[in-house]
Formats: C-alpha cells, structure tokens, sequence
C-alpha cells in the first residue's frame, strides 16, 4: 500500500509554522526578562527620574509581550501571518 504523496514527511509549512513559534516564545521570553529589570528598578527605592523611565519602559514592553502572546496564539491556532 503506497501512501499519498503528502503523508511521506511533514510538510513544509508545519516546519515553518514551528520554527516561528518557536522564534516567538524566545523573543517573548527575553521581553519578560527585560520587563523585570524595569520593575526591580520600580520596587527600588523611589528615585523620580529613574522611576519615570522605568515605568516607560515596562509599559511598553508589556505591550509587546502582549503583541508576541497574540502572534503566539496564532501561530498555534495555525492562522496564516
């Protein structure tokens, strides 16, 4: 019994889906690493300007925290980017 052409090896785009999700998560999980430097800094004693540019930063890598969990979610939801 032969079997059908495209059951042989794993397809292209599922390697390619995997190897950007995977891209993803470590961009995500250096994101989060960086996020923590900026709140250690916020848990600090306060220092205004220190404080100011801490909170900027953690927002707006929490922004793209989020940004990565949505392309995360889409790619294992296997939704075309």
């Amino acid at each position: 019994m032969r079997l059908a052409p495209w059951r042989r090896s794993p397809p292209l785009k599922a390697t390619k889906m995997s190897e950007r999700l995977e891209t993803l998560k470590k961009a995500r999980e250096r994101m989060i690493e960086d996020r923590d430097m900026h709140a250690k800094v916020l848990a600090a004693p306060f220092d205004r300007d220190k404080a100011e540019r801490a909170r900027n930063k953690f927002i707006e890598i929490q922004v793209l925290i989020d940004a990565l969990d949505r392309a995360i979610g889409g790619e294992g939801a296997g939704s075309p980017t």
